[in-house]
């Protein structure tokens, strides 16, 4: 009975612990797409954040440094994304794997240039804070104790999300650009702005999911160590139909996904096998849940189209 209690405990730490930063990147991803430019630029994002965070963690000393210099890694690529896809009109996909592949290509070039090696970056210091208080909570505390103070965080921005989107006025309107961005420029609302502070947002979280891949999970950078995260991101918001709360209970059918394969690796079953779980029900959920659920209307539409 402790065997399976300790199995399923372990389990149960570990899909928490690797949705958090799903749960932030698909949060950033709504904020995108309710304000009509569809989060391809996830992965890139993630990316940027990831390195930026250890960047800042490495030079400062301080890791919550780091975190803040990976939101602002996040939120620069999602800058050029928004600049691309809002000022030239890029096709959107095109747009995203583009800067997908450039950050690929950039963190490795930086890795190189700062500690010369590509592969990944010297070990920084990590963020400490963690759920300990929590320990004495029946049923629940052996599973949040070693939670990172993020899982706080990203529970905090769900709820945030959810208020700022569906109850202040500034909600309704990046909802209504989202959706028509030629009627809300008719009401006068200022839609490239909006659109903007939607990418920009979407930048910040992400990059805050990035960031805590690197300095809250192994304490370093290592090449594409997002590793498909912000794809698999997009498909969670889509799962989650654009909302806050729901995206958390996508996440964690991930998360869990990622936790058995972990799991597994550790119970010798072959790791190149185990490593495909999370993909295989990435297309298993394209394939069979996402078919009937609406997009934002206004995704890819400009306020002076015809």
């Amino acid at each position: 009975m402790n065997f399976l209690v300790n199995n399923l405990t372990y389990i149960l730490v570990a899909t928490i612990s690797m949705s958090i930063p799903l749960v932030l990147a698909s949060l950033g991803g709504i904020f995108s797409a309710r304000s009509g430019i569809m989060a391809l630029g996830l992965e890139s994002m993630m990316m940027m954040g990831a390195f930026t965070a250890v960047a800042g963690t490495y030079f400062s000393g301080n890791p919550y440094v780091g975190l803040l210099a990976g939101m602002g890694g996040g939120a620069l690529i999602s800058y050029l994304y928004g600049i691309l896809c809002i000022r030239y009109k890029v096709n959107q996909v095109i747009a995203g794997v583009g800067l997908n592949l450039l950050a690929l290509s950039a963190t490795t070039l930086l890795t190189e240039l700062f500690w010369g090696n590509r592969g990944s970056s010297p070990q920084v210091a990590s963020v400490q804070l963690n759920l300990s208080f929590l320990s004495k909570v029946p049923i629940v505390g052996k599973i949040l104790e070693g939670q990172s103070i993020l899982l706080a965080f990203t529970i905090f921005f769900v709820f945030v999300a959810w208020f700022v989107l569906f109850k202040t006025v500034y909600g309704l309107r990046l909802r209504i650009v989202g959706e028509n961005p030629k009627a809300a420029s008719t009401m006068g609302l200022k839609v490239k702005a909006i659109k903007y502070q939607g990418v920009l947002i979407c930048g910040m979280l992400a990059g805050l999911g990035g960031a805590y891949l690197s300095i809250d999970h192994i304490d370093l950078f290592q090449q594409n160590m997002t590793a498909g995260r912000g794809y698999i991101a997009v498909v969670i918001m889509i799962l989650g139909r654009y909302h806050p709360f729901l995206v958390v209970g996508a996440a964690l059918i991930f998360g869990f996904s990622d936790a058995i394969q972990i799991y597994l690796q550790g119970q010798g079953v072959p790791s190149q096998l185990m490593q495909t779980i999370p993909y295989v029900v990435t297309l298993l959920v394209l394939a069979f849940g996402v078919k009937h659920i609406q997009a934002p209307a206004g995704i890819g539409a400009h306020e002076d189209d015809h």
